[in-house]
This record gives C-alpha cells, sequence and structure tokens, in this order.
C-alpha cells in the first residue's frame, strides 16, 4: 500500500498521559575482548550481569451494580480483588469515576531508591482530565453515497443526546471525508458542526462491485478500503492504551465488512463479459455453467473463499489489541432498520442483499459484544442505545495491576475480580486479555 494512503493522526493530549513502567538496568558487564588471565577479575569481584525488566499495566473499567441494576458508588481499592488465572494480584491503580468525573484516582507510588544499579526516575503525574473521553471514528470508506444524510442525522443524535459539556471528544474518518482526528474539548456544537458538514460517505456501491474486476484478494479496492479502515483504528487503539484511568469509548460509525460479498451476480457479470448471447433461462449465457443447477461458482469454492477467515482473523487482532488498550467499541450503522428486499437498481439478488447485510452486521456485532459494548444495528432510533452509552461511561472504576506472571509463552491471561461488598451482584468487566506479539526485527 502506497505509504502516503497511510492515516497518521496526532493526539497532543493523548501523548501527556502516564504510561505506568519500571525499568531497572543492572551494572554493566566486562567488554573487554582480551584472553589473558590476569585481566580477569576474580569472582567475587565481577560485575553481575545485565538484566532488564519492563513491566505493563493491565487496567479495566469495572461496574458494579446491586439486585435492582443500580450502581453502587463509593468504594475504594480495598474492597476489589484481583486475581488472573487464580492468582492473586496486588492493586496499582484505582479510579472511582461518578458522573464522568474522577471521585478519587491513585496511581503508583514512586519506586524506593535502591543501593545499586540505574532506576529512571518517575514520570510526572498525569494531568487532570475533566469529563469522559469519546473517540468517534467514522468509517466513511464503508458508508454508501446515498446514505450519507443518515450518516450525519446519527451525528447529530451522537452530539445532542450523548456528548455533554467538558467531555473529550476526537474525530477520525477512514476515507475521504479527511476528518483527520485532532482531539479538541467540545464545547457546544461547533466542532461537532465542522465534522458533520464534511461527512460523505465513499463506499463501493453493490452494482460497482459486482463489475469491479476480481483480484485474488477479492472485488479490487474492496480489501484496500478494510486494510485502512483497520489500520487507522489500531493507530487510534495505540494512542488510547496509554491512558490508564480512564473508561474509553469509541463510536463505531460504519455500516459492516464483507470481504466476498454478491458472488453470484459477480460470477455472472464474468460471465456475460465473454458473452454476445441473450441470458438464458437460468440467469445466465445460454450453455454457462450458471444455467446448471449444480454449477460450480469458483468466487465462492476457489481460492476466495479464505477471506472470510481472513477477516475474522483481522477483527479478533482488533479486538484483542482493544482488550490490551481497555477501549470499548460501540459500532453504529447510520443506515438504521436495513430493507430486506434489494433495490432493483442495485444488480444483485434480494438473498445475496440479505446474506451481505447479515455478514456486515455480524462483524460490528462482533466488535461490540467481545470488548464490553454493543451493537446500535438495524434500528432507526438511536436514542436508546445512545443513553445506555451516556449511562455506562458516567459511573464506573478502574482498576490496573501489573501481572505477577512471568511466563511469556502464557498468551492468554483470564481476569477475575471479587467485590466485598454485601449488594454487588452484578459486576461487568473485561474478562481475559492477551499478551502483545513481540515485534518483528528487520
Amino acid at each position: 500500500m502506497d505509504n502516503n494512503m497511510k492515516l497518521r493522526i496526532p493526539h497532543p493530549w493523548i501523548g501527556r498521559i502516564l504510561i505506568p513502567a519500571m525499568l531497572a538496568t543492572m551494572a554493566a558487564t566486562p567488554t573487554s575482548t582480551q584472553s589473558t588471565q590476569s585481566q580477569t577479575p576474580p569472582p567475587s569481584q565481577q560485575k553481575p550481569p545485565v538484566f532488564t525488566t519492563t513491566t505493563e499495566l493491565i487496567t479495566t473499567d469495572v461496574r458494579v451494580r446491586d439486585r435492582t441494576g443500580k450502581f453502587i458508588p463509593n468504594l475504594n481499592e480495598r474492597d476489589f480483588e484481583i486475581l488472573e488465572d487464580g492468582v492473586p494480584q496486588k492493586l496499582q491503580t484505582f479510579s472511582f469515576v461518578l458522573g464522568g468525573r474522577v471521585v478519587n484516582d491513585i496511581m503508583p507510588a514512586a519506586p524506593k531508591p535502591r543501593s545499586e544499579g540505574l532506576i529512571l526516575p518517575p514520570s510526572a503525574p498525569p494531568p487532570d482530565i475533566s469529563g469522559r473521553i469519546f473517540i468517534i471514528f467514522i468509517d466513511d470508506f464503508h458508508l454508501q453515497p446515498g446514505d450519507t444524510p443518515r450518516s450525519k442525522d446519527a451525528l447529530k443524535q451522537i452530539r445532542d443526546v450523548l456528548i455533554h459539556e467538558n467531555d473529550m471528544v476526537g474525530f477520525v474518518s477512514s476515507g475521504f471525508s479527511s476528518i483527520e482526528g485532532a482531539v479538541n474539548y467540545a464545547y457546544k456544537h461547533r466542532r461537532f458542526n465542522e465534522v458533520i458538514g464534511k461527512v460523505m460517505g465513499s463506499a463501493m456501491t453493490p452494482d460497482e462491485i459486482v463489475k469491479a474486476n476480481t483480484t485474488a484478494e477479492g472485488p479490487s479496492g474492496l480489501r484496500y478500503k478494510v486494510h485502512v479502515a483497520f489500520e487507522t483504528v489500531y493507530s487510534l487503539l495505540a494512542d488510547l492504551s496509554k491512558i490508564t484511568n480512564r473508561r474509553k469509548a469509541l463510536i463505531y460509525v460504519s455500516s459492516g465488512y464483507d470481504l466476498n460479498p454478491f458472488r453470484d451476480s459477480r460470477y455472472l457479470e464474468e460471465q456475460r463479459k465473454y458473452s454476445t448471447t441473450p441470458e438464458g433461462v437460468g440467469g445466465g449465457p445460454p450453455g454457462s455453467e450458471l444455467n446448471d443447477p449444480g454449477y460450480s461458482n469458483p468466487f465462492e469454492k476457489g481460492g476466495l473463499q479464505f477471506l472470510e477467515a481472513d477477516l475474522i482473523a483481522q477483527i479478533a487482532e482488533l479486538i484483542r489489541t482493544a482488550k490490551r488498550a481497555n477501549v470499548t467499541f460501540y459500532p453504529l450503522d447510520p443506515r438504521g432498520l436495513v430493507a430486506g428486499i434489494a433495490d432493483i437498481n442495485m444488480g444483485v439478488t434480494t438473498q445475496e442483499w440479505q446474506e451481505n447485510v447479515r455478514n456486515q452486521h455480524s462483524t460490528l456485532m462482533v466488535l461490540g459484544d467481545e470488548t464490553g459494548g454493543f451493537c446500535i444495528c438495524n434500528m432507526n432510533n438511536y436514542k436508546p442505545g445512545l443513553q445506555r452509552i451516556d449511562n455506562e461511561m458516567s459511573d464506573y472504576y478502574v482498576v490496573g495491576y501489573v501481572s505477577n506472571n512471568p511466563d511469556p509463552f502464557k498468551v492468554t491471561r483470564r481476569i477475575e475480580i471479587r467485590v466485598k461488598h454485601p449488594d454487588a451482584r452484578d459486576i461487568s468487566y473485561h474478562e481475559e486479555y492477551k499478551l502483545k506479539r513481540p515485534s518483528r526485527k528487520r
């Protein structure tokens, strides 16, 4: 992919957030390569080897409710017990947020001085951040041009229902709307109105997908747009992972993903390109395989069958990254209640259209469900869902710990949180995370 097409989003306020970490470097080993025994000090005088230890703070937001579903406030750090794979963990950070405001915030203490070795000085405490944190990702690469008015209406409802004064809001787009997410405080409606005015859907229409050239990666251009969308979200998650004392919501405005849509119609279009005769009774040119009930569609049983598995793998990795960053996805499909019958001008059958919508919605629902959120899909009234997000973002606790399990091969870690309160009945949090894959050295 052309490097010029990648989106690199500046986030001026995110870089100032503390990443609790400790790096201990012991005295260096001798670097002399001479082999004479006279220069080798006795074992008692030799310097110790170098040990480097890095720690990663694992955070998760916790919502504690009683038997009636009401949030239980005023708990403190002594009321929480954290276990990873059944092993108790030491609580390092604790934040209590009520009504979107931090009431209590405990950060890790500075390490005690050591008699030997080098310890980096502790970073400055994070600045006070009032309000809640929202990132609104406008995936205009997967919004139809005809759905632009509905997309703008959805953003207006987000502005009026969800966002309050002093909330911190970031805006990022994947495509040609060029909403490059400088993050600003949302005072009144000025910044939101600027964003809404720029939104323009640029997804491929069904007819364009059917008539596009088919490559080894599916319809030309389709996979590239999915890659750009996911790459943009990855960049956001990398920055949001630096915020450890807040619940972070990513409002994911998109129609969803399907890398191999409208297979029969695309196959029919390929056959039409090489036929000069009228269509046969079966839907394809006379004598073509498409007229045979037992025909084999290469777009379904050929190499393109792996596109679905590839999409699932990419979404799974996105979910793992979001869990490590403690970011909750709230997908919103601005199309609203999608009709079950395809428009005759789309160039696809009703069955194909319904399958495509199901696949798109399933990707959005997985993104929401697996990160602790939910999808506002297939409904015309967004307000109840936005009000639910508002409630979930207002009252919660954030707990953090550094795992005492040094095994790098234990990739999947299970989290269990217990609350020592007699009325605690419903405790919701991220129940697992996966270690980050090591970066490849080139």
